[in-house]
Formats: structure tokens, C-alpha cells, sequence
């Protein structure tokens, strides 16, 4: 094991210098490079949802069965942590099979889906369970043998918990998968706070589903790198910090040996912030589990009162043409395979916060203590996620009445007085309304111009035949009187 920094001291460091950045392009500059050469062979190119994001060749999956063995995936190995993971795409419509068939050979039992179906009007997944709950809904994927049947869906306020039943037809075999869907992480963004984010990794923790006796995790999200690396990076650490104590964790090699089997492992600056923080965090809350739990019920309340839960499966806001895929090369290193713009990173944005990350004070090196209270990680829900469109409530809504235990929780949120969500929707209501009108307004004046310069032109052409006829009678008239 690497003797690493204390990653409280490493942390503030970087803080204090507004660093990270520096240390993302490090990572970058150091990361592995291997051939991807399978990705891009004419047959499997249609098969990966982004040009720029592929498996290397040695730790790619391969699919046994079935008219192709591809899939953008990649088998993640942290030996010391004993840990693995399986870090795919979201799945396209044609690739929902091959994504099953990963699945059933695998021996996976849990899929940890990290993003919604749809994000700022872009498909970023496509459902790969039935629609709905029951028998009459059974997904049947004839081309790998296999069927999906969707039995049940917990909602557990920022996440959703499934029930799904998987069966080889061939042999009659069936396993159940449960997977975890994290419905409020931001595209190349990070969670609402370190609490609610450890929250979810114990609870996926506690379902045994990362244990080294059953198959690997399927973790994904669009591309499988962002958000989908940052989950990793913060379970691998904390396991290592249990074997090994905090101060033998070196997060940045850690990463960099993540990133040689999968390429652009988080891929901002601001995501890397967060692992450190999720990491100091959930480091304090193994010494005291009693305090993460009262922690994370305060967490959980504000955020419940304080930000929409979006999700949309199937619509976009409006008629409007969705903008086109963005760029994935932030977070990936010129390789074999690619060519990427290694261009300097924009300035972060402010962290999320997390109530047992303030007034933490820090021992360091033996000298004195360091107070954070002076460094808070304020909150960093997204413009545009907050600004999430009518649409995308009610698709959300849809969602969640597949759950039997849904209409009971959305019961008990209402209350007499208006919540932060509902004043939010109603002002934007308001400033649509007032949007429309104005331009109504426009329209009108600008129609009554038209009216009075089509009026004014013609009687222009009157005025100029009259006057003229009137102008050359007269002169006809005086030079007749005159001779």
C-alpha cells in the first residue's frame, strides 16, 4: 500500500490554493493509455453512445453468446480493496440486450444506474426495464435468450430502489437484480451533498451487492466515467481506510490505477473535489455512525424542502430539437485510439455542503488545530437542474406511482402551506405568463405599425398621381394662355 497524505491536510491544501484543476490535469497528463482498437471497428462503432469514450482492449467485457461479443464496458479491479466493478455506457436501444447478457454472465445481482433517462432534453439512457410492474410486461429479449420482469420499486426520496427478475430462457434459470437508480446527480456534476451520497452507498453496501462472493457491480451512468468513476473512487477509498487507517490512502494514485482499465475516470475538477470530500466525510462517520445517522436524517429533510427531485423517462420539455451530444473529452487523455483537447479547465464551481464538513476541526501535523468554519462547501444545485421544466415534474410523477408505497409519501408531503418547489414551478409559471404577454404586446404594436406604414404608403401614391396631374395641368394651362 502506498503511504498517501492525510487527505484532510491534502484536502485543505488544495483548497486554500484553489488547486484542484492543477491536480485534475496531473491526473490526466499521468493516466494509462491502452488500445481500444474493438471500439472502433465498423460493426461496434453504432454500439458506443459517445466517439469519444471507449473500453481498452484488456479490460473490455466480452460477451460468450449472442451475434457479437462487444460492449462498451470495462472490468474495474482495486486488488487491495478487494473490490470490482463493471463501468458501461448507459445502454442504447440496441445495446439493451447486450447489457442484459453482461448482466446474466457476469453474476451480477445489482445494477447502480447514476443518471436519469433524459438530461437538458438529451436521451442519456434508454430504458432497459419494462415499463411496468407485472407479468403482462415482460421484456423479451429473443436475440441473448433472455427476459427482464419488472416486480416491485421503493422510492426512498433522492434514489429509487427495483426489483427486477432475470431469466435464461434456455435453461429456465432466473436471478433477481436489484437495482439502485440515483436520480439527482447532475451530468458532470456531483451530488446534492457528501450525507445524502454516503447515505446511498450504505444502503447499497448493506445489500451485499459489492462483496467479493457475488459478481461484479454494474455501474453506470451516460458515458460510465464520470459519475460512474467518482462512486467507485469514494467505495474503494473507504474500504482502504478501513483495512488500512486514513493516513494510507493516496486518492490520486488511487485513481490513476482506476484509469487503467477504464479511460477519464471523473471527469471534472469538481468531481475530484467532491471524492475528497465524500471520502473525509464518510471516513468521520465510520469512527462515529451514530452521528452520520442523525446527520443524514437532517440531510435528507432539508433537501427534501429545499430541492425538486427531477427525472423524465420518455419526453422533452417542448418541440424544440434536442442540442447535440456534448463533448466527453474534458476527462479523457490522448491515447491510441483518440485525440482530445487538453485545454486548460474553467474555474469550479462552488461544492456541496455538508453539515458535518463544517466547524470540523482538523489536527494537523501535530500543530495547531484548523478550524473549516471559514471554508464552507456551499451548495451547488445546478442553474438549469433547478430550472427543470413542467414536463419533467410530471414525467418524474409518472415515475413514482409505479411504486405501491409511493402514494402514501407523496400524501405526507403536502401540507397546507406552499414548499420551496411549489413557489419555484409557480414563479416560473408567473414568468412565463408574463414572457407570453410581453410578447403578445410586441406583436400587437408591431402588427399596428405595420397597419399604419401600409396605410401611410398607400395614400402616398394618391397624393404623388394627384399632385403631379394637377402640376402638369397647369403648367399645360399657363403655357396655352400665354401663346
Amino acid at each position: 500500500m502506498t503511504s498517501g497524505n492525510n487527505i484532510e491536510s491534502e484536502y485543505l491544501a488544495l483548497n486554500s490554493k484553489n488547486e484542484w484543476p492543477v491536480l485534475y490535469q496531473k491526473i490526466r497528463s499521468e493516466s494509462s493509455t491502452d488500445s481500444c482498437s474493438e471500439a472502433i471497428k465498423p460493426q461496434n462503432k453504432i454500439l458506443n453512445r459517445y466517439r469519444d469514450v471507449s473500453p481498452f482492449n484488456h479490460s473490455r467485457v466480452i460477451l460468450q453468446r449472442g451475434y457479437t461479443d462487444y460492449i462498451n464496458a470495462n472490468l474495474i479491479k482495486i486488488e487491495k480493496a478487494d473490490r470490482k466493478y463493471i463501468l458501461t455506457q448507459g445502454p442504447l436501444s440496441n445495446t439493451v440486450s447486450h447489457f442484459w447478457l453482461m448482466v446474466w454472465e457476469q453474476n451480477s445481482i445489482a445494477i447502480l444506474m447514476l443518471n436519469k433517462l433524459i438530461e437538458k432534453k438529451q436521451e442519456k439512457c434508454f430504458q432497459y426495464w419494462p415499463s411496468k410492474i407485472g407479468s403482462d410486461h415482460i421484456m423479451n429479449l429473443t436475440d441473448v435468450g433472455l427476459t427482464v420482469e419488472y416486480l416491485e420499486q421503493q422510492d426512498h426520496s433522492y434514489y429509487l430502489t427495483r426489483e427486477l427478475r432475470l431469466t435464461d430462457t434456455e435453461t429456465g434459470t432466473s436471478r433477481n437484480i436489484i437495482q439502485f437508480h440515483y436520480i439527482t446527480w447532475p451530468d458532470f456534476g456531483v451530488p446534492s451533498s457528501p450525507t445524502a451520497f454516503l447515505e446511498f452507498l450504505r444502503r447499497v453496501r448493506k445489500a451485499g451487492v459489492l462483496e467479493s462472493s457475488v459478481g461484479p457491480a454494474i455501474v453506470h451512468c451516460s458515458a460510465g466515467i464520470g459519475r460512474s468513476g467518482t462512486f467507485c473512487i469514494v467505495d474503494s477509498c473507504l474500504v482502504l481506510i478501513e483495512k488500512f487507517g486514513l493516513n494510507s490512502v493516496d486518492v490520486k494514485e488511487i485513481l490513476l490505477e482506476m484509469r487503467k482499465y477504464r479511460m477519464g475516470l471523473i471527469q471534472t475538477p469538481e468531481q475530484l473535489r467532491f471524492s475528497y470530500q465524500a471520502i473525509i466525510e464518510g471516513a468521520k462517520q465510520l469512527l462515529n455512525p451514530n452521528a452520520a445517522e442523525e446527520n443524514y436524517v437532517d440531510e435528507i429533510e432539508q433537501n427534501n424542502s429545499d430541492s425538486p427531485i427531477e427525472e423524465n423517462d420518455s419526453s422533452q420539455d417542448d418541440d424544440e430539437p434536442p442540442p447535440l451530444p456534448p463533448p466527453r473529452n474534458e476527462s479523457l487523455k490522448t491515447n491510441g485510439c483518440h485525440t482530445y483537447d487538453n485545454g486548460p479547465c474553467g474555474p469550479l464551481p462552488t461544492i456541496p455542503n455538508s453539515e458535518s464538513c463544517d466547524n470540523i476541526e482538523y489536527q494537523l501535523n501535530g500543530k495547531d488545530k484548523y478550524n473549516s468554519q471559514s471554508d464552507p462547501l456551499s451548495d451547488v444545485a445546478s442553474g438549469e437542474e433547478e430550472m427543470s421544466s413542467e414536463d419533467e415534474l410530471i414525467e418524474e410523477n409518472d415515475l413514482r406511482s409505479e411504486s405501491p408505497g409511493s402514494e402514501k409519501l407523496n400524501d405526507s408531503n403536502y401540507s397546507n402551506s406552499i414548499s420551496p418547489t411549489e413557489l419555484r414551478h409557480r414563479n416560473r409559471v408567473e414568468r412565463k405568463e408574463q414572457t407570453e404577454t410581453q410578447l403578445r404586446d410586441m406583436k400587437r404594436r408591431q402588427q399596428i405599425n405595420e397597419q399604419w406604414t401600409q396605410l401611410k404608403r398607400s395614400l402616398f401614391i394618391p397624393f404623388v398621381i394627384g399632385g403631379s396631374l394637377i402640376l402638369g395641368g397647369g403648367l399645360i394651362a399657363y403655357f396655352y394662355f400665354k401663346d
